[in-house]
Formats: C-alpha cells, structure tokens, sequence
C-alpha cells in the first residue's frame, strides 16, 4: 500500500501554468515506487473522474487524455517517489481537484487500475 501526497493545486489565470507534484511513501513490502505505473486524474464539479496522464515504472511511456495533449506533460523522478503533472496554457475547463494514483506494471487510463489513491489538489483556472 503506498500513501500519495499531492501538493502544488491554486488559483491561476487562463494560459497560466501549474505544476503538481504528487510524493508517494510506504510502498508494500518488497516493492519500491518505481514498481508502479502512475496516474493522474480529475474531477470537475458535478462530474465523474476522468483520465488525465499515466506515465510508465521507467518514465519511458506516457499517455494523455486528448484535451491536455500538448499543454500537461506527466513525469516521475523515482529516486524522489514523486511524480509530477506540469500543466501549461491552462484553460478554465482544466478547473477540478486533481488526484495521483498508483497503477500497475503497466499504463491504464481506466480508474480501475489504480488501487491508491491521493487525497487530491484543487486547481481553478479563471477566465
């Protein structure tokens, strides 16, 4: 079980630029944070949780929802357990809580594969 930590949420204009960090500690016995795949997800207001990036163990292989693609890059540093979403040219409907997960061996854009969840970070996007 490992415990996610998100911090770097705010209150930006339009076109401005975010960048979340998420910390992970306590990972399960006889696995390390670079045994997981990650994820980041968000939950607009009166919405369901939606995909956003994944990124592989390694860091070699990533995936984007379509309308972040070009603006978010997903990245991990595993000698640090983090992982990071930098967000650029923001937009007001990026506005939601934001949520790192843990995944499996491999990338997933499905919720279903992510078996820990942070307690998320708020971010507002105004126009």
């Amino acid at each position: 079980q490992v415990q996610l930590a998100e911090s770097g949420g705010g209150l930006v204009q339009a076109g401005g630029s975010l960048r979340l960090s998420c910390t992970a500690s306590g990972p399960d016995s006889g696995r390390t944070f670079s045994d997981y795949a990650m994820g980041w997800f968000r939950q607009a207001p009166a919405k369901g949780r939606e995909f956003v990036a994944a990124i592989s163990r390694s860091g070699g292989s990533t995936s984007y929802r379509g309308s972040v693609r070009g603006r978010f890059s997903i990245s991990r540093d595993n000698a640090k357990n983090a992982v990071y979403l930098q967000m650029d040219s923001l937009k007001p409907e990026d506005t939601a809580i934001y949520y790192c997960a843990v995944g499996k061996e491999v990338v997933s854009t499905s919720a279903n594969d992510f078996g820990s969840w942070g307690q998320g970070t708020k971010v507002t996007v105004s126009s």
